[in-house]
C-alpha cells in the first residue's frame, strides 16, 4: 500500500496535470466514478444524501451526485457554505450536476429524515484541511454524525487531520472511507480508526510510474 502525505498527494496532482497533461476534471471524474463504483459493491443504495464543502472535495461529491444519478438512485446534495465560491473544477462539475434531477438544498436539517439503510457521504473538507472545523462546517459534522443511515467518507472524513490522524472536536465518524491515489498517514493510525472505518484506496487515473516516484 502506497501512503502519501497531503504534500506529497498535491504534487502528484500537479505533476499530473501540469506536466503530464491531464485534465483536472478528468481526474475527478474518476475519482468519483471509484466512490460509486466501491459504494455499489458494499450495497446497492436506494437514497444518498451528500454534503458538499466548497473545495475539490465538493467537486468530487458532485460527480458522485450525477453518476448516482445516471444508475437511477435517488441522491440530494446538501451544499455547505456558499456555492458562489466554488472555483475551478469543482464549479464546473456544479453547473453540471444543476442539470440532473438531483435534489440540491442548504439545509442541512434534511439530515434528521435519513434512514438506517440510506447513505450519507461526506465531501466537506479534504486533506488539505487542519485544525478545528469552522462554521458552518462544524455543524453540519454533527449533524452527518446525529443522523441514522451509514456514512462514506471522501478522502478523508472532515476534521480528521491527514497527516497526523488527529481528530478535531467535530470530526465525521465514517463507516467506509474512500481515499484517493494512496493512503494518507492519518488515516492508518490507530488512534483515527473510530473514524474512518473501513478504508478504500480508489485510483484516479494516474501513472503507475509517477505514483512510484513518491512510493514509501
Amino acid at each position: 500500500m502506497n501512503v502519501l502525505t497531503r504534500e506529497q498527494v498535491r504534487e502528484v496532482d500537479r505533476i499530473a496535470i501540469e506536466e503530464l497533461g491531464m485534465s483536472g476534471l478528468v481526474l475527478m471524474e474518476n475519482a468519483g466514478r471509484g466512490v460509486v463504483d466501491r459504494l455499489c459493491e458494499t450495497s446497492r443504495p436506494e437514497r444518498v444524501f451528500i454534503a458538499c464543502g466548497k473545495g475539490n472535495n465538493a467537486g468530487d461529491g458532485f460527480v458522485i451526485a450525477r453518476q448516482l444519478d445516471l444508475l437511477d438512485i435517488d441522491v440530494c446534495v446538501i451544499t455547505v457554505g456558499d456555492v458562489r465560491q466554488l472555483k475551478g473544477d469543482a464549479a464546473v462539475n456544479f453547473e453540471l450536476l444543476s442539470q440532473t434531477r438531483v435534489r440540491i438544498t442548504d439545509r442541512i436539517d434534511v439530515l434528521p429524515g435519513v434512514q438506517d439503510e440510506d447513505w450519507i457521504l461526506d465531501a466537506l473538507l479534504g486533506t488539505g484541511s487542519h485544525g478545528q472545523p469552522r462554521p458552518p462546517y462544524d455543524e453540519a459534522i454533527l449533524a452527518i454524525n446525529a443522523a441514522a443511515g451509514r456514512k462514506l467518507a471522501i478522502d478523508i472524513p472532515s476534521g480528521l487531520d491527514a497527516d497526523s490522524g488527529k481528530p478535531a472536536d467535530r470530526t465525521v465518524r465514517a463507516d467506509h472511507t474512500c481515499t484517493f491515489v494512496a493512503a494518507k498517514p492519518g488515516l492508518l493510525q490507530e488512534e483515527a480508526q473510530p473514524w474512518v472505518g473501513q478504508l478504500h484506496i480508489v485510483s484516479i487515473g494516474v501513472p503507475w510510474k509517477l505514483l512510484h516516484q513518491f512510493a514509501v
